[in-house]
């Protein structure tokens, strides 16, 4: 399997994981949220907890983009240092983002960078198949 593809499945691994921290949070709730018959309101959780569902659903979202991106250029039969390095990068930034933002410690501006960080990992991967 290529490197690229390897930190693909570790990113898809992580993002299947993410869940966890939130699960916690709003199961050692004071306030019981676990009847899931509506979506929680989650201004009136602890505020890591609010960042762990945030931390999830930013995952996901920056996940669809970057996994195109891997797959068409493994499809295509691109695999250069960019492509290599930019998924490595991904994957290690993503973990970077989560752990910031669920702890806190990822405030403006350094959260938002880390996030653009991540997204041109994904535009030197399309660049790469663009222009190979």
């Amino acid at each position: 399997m290529s490197v690229e593809l390897t930190y693909l499945l570790l990113t898809a691994l992580l993002a299947g994981s993410l869940w966890i921290p939130f699960i916690v949070g709003v199961t050692s709730e004071a306030e019981d949220f676990t009847d899931f018959t509506r979506p929680p309101d989650l201004t009136r959780m602890r505020p890591w907890v609010h960042r762990a569902f945030r931390a999830h659903q930013n995952l996901l979202e920056t996940l669809v983009p970057f996994a195109i991106a891997v797959v068409v250029a493994h499809v295509a039969g691109v695999s250069t240092q960019v492509t290599i390095w930019a998924s490595v990068a991904f994957f290690w930034i993503r973990v970077v983002h989560a752990a910031g933002m669920i702890s806190g410690y990822a405030v403006f501006p350094v959260r938002p960078v880390i996030f653009t960080a991540s997204y041109l990992c994904t535009l030197a991967i399309v660049a790469a198949v663009l222009l190979a």
